[in-house]
């Protein structure tokens, strides 16, 4: 697995729907980039410029969403994650 460094989380991107509720199939390049993920992986925490870690607030298994351009797509063992800083993320989902 990946393991993030720093202040970063890999988050598992929630999947579109396909439909909507009408039943329209869009293409995908009509579809808005999902905001909403699953964290799986958290780095170890922000050091200040005194050398001082900061814990991080969210924790593997959060469902949270995310700023909508943060963050950098990766893809391993053929799924999809985003890597993005602690700060691009706006709130936990409960």
């Amino acid at each position: 697995m990946l393991q993030p460094i720093g202040d970063r989380v890999i988050v598992k991107v929630k999947k579109e729907e396909e439909e909507t509720v009408g039943g329209i199939v869009l293409a995908s390049n009509a579809k808005q980039k999902p905001t909403e993920g699953e964290v799986v992986a958290v780095g170890n925490g922000l050091v200040t410029s005194e050398g001082k870690v900061l814990p991080m607030t969210v924790k593997e298994g959060d469902r949270v969403v995310y700023d909508k351009y943060s963050g950098t797509n990766v893809k391993y063992d053929g799924e999809e994650y985003l890597v993005l800083h602690e700060k691009d993320i706006l709130a936990i989902v409960k």
